[in-house]
């Protein structure tokens, strides 16, 4: 298992997104898509408890995973899927599907930071480790910011996921802890390249020899394959924000109101006309925090 290393953004966020997470996802699409099967059941659970005819987004759907979801009843609502990359795309349209009946999703190629849809048009949203992926606190709470406008303002629910600091024992990654100030303020948590291997079938699949270094590799840091001995296959590093304690739920609180929501119950809005957004549950799960929210108009 090769080491997470911490990493200092010095070029702009875009670029650092473009070259150490759209480039790699698109490389390693397929290797990444046969690791990702199986849903976070708090997530699963969020979709099953939807009211049925819902409509939502999964912004950042990745291999689309959660398109068919929920699972005890399936095509009660629909989930419209969105990413950045192209190869992923491909997999997620078919998301859920059987040799013998293939099944086609709605998926849509974008940025998650882009507002393309009309405000409200979405009954709930989903993000699920994508803004960990945003090399900025600007972007992250942006994009926040993005999946509260989405949804309906009157019974909008969103749920978000990023990876944690605080890797449980089954984790095989040990994040780098910077020095802290000693102080109660939550940290800002941790920015590092994580190592994506990929698989020998994987590699020479791709048609390439064992000493080609992919296109996409421009510096020494390159999220593309680092470079390697003959014998050994790409090393693609991937860019994360890791979350730390108490850290996204604090970004969600600085996004809506800056977003200008009110943020807590609607029973606490003191006019009516209020428009708001309540943090239904937040927590961590298997390496991951995760926050839920549900807006409101008084």
């Amino acid at each position: 298992m090769k080491p997470v290393k911490g990493v200092t953004i010095i070029d702009d966020p875009q670029v650092h997104e473009d070259q150490h997470v759209h480039a790699v996802y698109d490389q390693i699409a397929s290797h990444f898509s046969s690791t990702r099967y199986k849903p976070w059941p708090i997530i699963a659970k969020f979709l099953s408890d939807l009211p049925t005819g819902w409509i939502g987004l999964d912004s950042g759907t990745g291999n689309g995973k959660y398109l068919p979801l929920p699972a005890d009843r399936p095509g009660s609502i629909l989930t419209i899927g969105l990413d950045r990359s192209r190869n992923l795309l491909q997999i997620a349209q078919h998301a859920g599907s059987e040799p013998e009946c293939l099944i086609t999703r709605e998926v849509v190629w974008g940025d998650v930071l882009g507002s393309s849809w009309r405000s409200g048009v979405f009954d709930y949203t989903i993000s699920i480790a994508t803004i960990h992926h945003l090399a900025s606190h600007d972007r992250r709470t942006l994009a926040v910011q993005r999946l509260l406008q989405a949804v309906s303002p009157v019974h909008g629910r969103v749920m978000i996921y990023v990876w944690a600091i605080e890797q449980d024992e089954l984790s095989k990654r040990s994040i780098p802890a910077s020095d802290t100030n000693g102080s109660d303020y939550p940290m800002t948590g941790e920015d590092v390249f994580v190592p994506w291997v990929m698989s020998q079938n994987q590699h020479t699949a791709k048609g390439k020899s064992k000493n080609d270094v992919p296109s996409s590799a421009t510096s020494k840091e390159s999220a593309s394959a680092v470079p390697m001995l003959a014998a050994e296959t790409p090393v693609y590093n991937r860019y994360y924000h890791m979350f730390a304690k108490g850290e996204l739920k604090q970004l969600t609180v600085q996004a809506a109101e800056e977003f200008g929501l009110m943020v807590g119950s609607r029973e606490s809005a003191n006019a009516k006309g209020c428009r708001g957004v309540e943090i239904i549950q937040d927590g961590w799960e298997r390496s991951n925090y995760y926050v839920e929210l549900r807006r409101w108009v008084s």
